[in-house]
């Protein structure tokens, strides 16, 4: 589902890689970019790393990218975040004695797959690093 967690991803990320000073970005730095919570942000932040988009040492502040922000696409980032690939969902157990709750679920599958394929095409051709182009800092 679409969430504002796909927003906040791209700018830990946007910020981690426009920050010279690594030793700056500590959870609660990061939180206030965003401006929300630090444990929204070490939680995001855990995601991403587990997803291998981003490091961290132990005992030391700073986070690092693992992937040059040209190769990372928006893709690779929303499926870190978002996992299977389910953009919209699909309400369970429609009447099937009436002719749309019949027929329903089937035809909102093939119309949100075809929106998936195309997004995901639009998502794997921008990369972090275009995000980046467009940032006015």
């Amino acid at each position: 589902m679409v969430n504002s967690r796909f927003s906040v991803a791209i700018h830990i990320l946007s910020l981690i890689a426009t920050t010279s000073d690594k030793s700056l970005l500590t959870s609660d730095f990061i939180a206030g970019s965003v401006n929300t919570n630090p444990v929204v942000v070490r939680r995001m932040i855990g995601v991403l790393k587990k997803a291998g988009l981003l490091s961290s040492h132990s005992g030391v502040a700073g986070y690092e990218l693992l992937v040059e922000p040209k190769k990372l696409t928006l893709l690779a980032i929303y499926q870190a975040i978002d996992g299977p690939e389910q953009l919209f969902a699909i309400h369970d157990e429609p009447n099937p004695a009436c002719a749309v709750g019949r027929e329903i679920q089937h035809t909102l599958e093939d119309v949100y797959t075809s929106i998936w394929q195309a997004m995901k095409e639009q998502l794997q051709a921008q990369t972090l690093q275009d995000v980046l182009d467009q940032l006015r800092t």
